[in-house]
């Protein structure tokens, strides 16, 4: 088995106890993000598994949505990031 040479760590160890690892993020070709999707990038980022550049760089995100994710997820919750909740957590 052929082990591709990749910068930083291979899988992360959650809070919760639970592992993640590049295999569990979303494809680069993604473009129907779901909450789940979302939640999962902005975990990665939040524990290291992927640089918030390469995040943005991967997936083609701007600035302000990938602030805007983590800010939701920060503030409310991985439930923040469901677009039918948008109105439910905005701030006036």
């Amino acid at each position: 088995m052929y082990l591709r040479k990749i910068e930083g760590p291979r899988a992360v160890t959650l809070p919760d106890g639970s592992t993640m690892t590049r295999a569990d993020l979303p494809d680069r070709t993604t473009s129907r993000w779901v909450a789940s999707r979302k939640a999962a990038v902005v975990r990665a980022v939040t524990y290291g598994l992927i640089s918030r550049a390469e995040a943005m760089e991967t997936y083609t995100l701007s600035e302000e949505e990938m602030t805007a994710w983590e800010s939701a997820v920060a503030a409310h919750g991985e439930a923040a990031l469901k677009a039918t909740a948008l109105q439910k957590y905005r701030q006036p």
